[in-house]
């Protein structure tokens, strides 16, 4: 009971039940938990909300009998919760989304990445998931702009790289956080690091195949060159614009970390 009005209140949802529901209709009001206790880990603690769980996986069965199942697969109840709730609980745009997310990680060959398979980017230390968490509690993915050069690295590569860190920071999750941290560091940021491409993959795999695990993005310490490169960056990241936040690096040393945690790129 505990857990789920904490639920309720998070996400501003009536701590009542809610009324009973047409399970081939979806509901805003539905409530859904996609992180419990360790114990728990993944359940519903509503009835409603795993009618439409259910229907999801069955209709996933039976449209989409090809797609794998298990982990991320379609019959995975709490990834198929979250699409849930990302979609606004409406299995059908929920089968719709999933499925192409399931398709495109075996396309991509997600579960295949591993630290080996990108160690070219990687040593570059364009970008790089930090050892600690954030004081919220969020993995933070750290990208360092001035070490990316899109005219001399392979773009195939950076991307297997995006999608790994991606994949490790969310790996890092603890029980009852959902989001992750991304902080752009921008200091010494020239033209020939600008990538809008690139940009616009990375907002892509956020928009359709990690659906609301971006909490925040900070922009830090952009210099005088971002002013117009941002007329061009903030259409790019469409709905995401609005978790962007510019500051410097002594917010971010002083607002998201302790003096112990706080990432090396931001330390002075």
């Amino acid at each position: 009971m505990e857990m789920a009005l904490r639920l309720s209140h998070s996400l501003r949802l009536p701590r009542s039940s809610p009324p009973p529901i047409n399970p081939t209709r979806s509901s805003p009001k539905l409530l859904v938990t996609l992180r419990c206790s360790a114990e728990h880990h993944g359940t519903l603690v509503s009835d409603d909300a795993t009618k439409l769980v259910l229907e999801v996986k069955e209709k996933l069965a039976r449209e989409h009998p090809d797609l794998p199942t298990g982990k991320y697969g379609r019959d995975d109840e709490e990834t198929i919760a979250w699409f849930l709730k990302d979609r606004k609980f409406s299995v059908e745009d929920t089968v719709s989304k999933m499925s192409k997310a399931i398709k495109w990680r075996e396309e991509f060959g997600v579960s295949r990445l591993t630290e080996e398979s990108v160690r070219d980017a990687y040593e570059t230390g364009k970008s790089y998931v930090h050892d600690f968490l954030d004081v919220n509690g969020r993995p933070v993915l750290v990208v360092v702009a001035s070490k990316h050069f899109p005219s001399r690295q392979d773009r195939v590569e950076d991307e297997k790289l995006c999608v790994f860190l991606v994949e490790k920071a969310l790996s890092k999750l603890p029980p009852g956080v959902d989001h992750i941290l991304v902080i752009v560091n921008l200091r010494g940021l020239r033209a020939e690091n600008a990538d809008f491409m690139f940009l616009k993959f990375l907002v892509d795999v956020f928009y359709y195949y990690y659906p609301k695990r971006l909490g925040q993005v900070l922009l830090v310490d952009p210099p005088f060159i971002f002013q117009s490169m941002w007329q061009i960056v903030k259409p790019l990241m469409r709905s995401y614009a609005f978790l962007v936040r510019f500051c410097d690096a002594e917010t971010v040393r002083n607002e998201y970390f302790t003096e112990e945690t706080v990432p090396v790129d931001f330390r002075n």
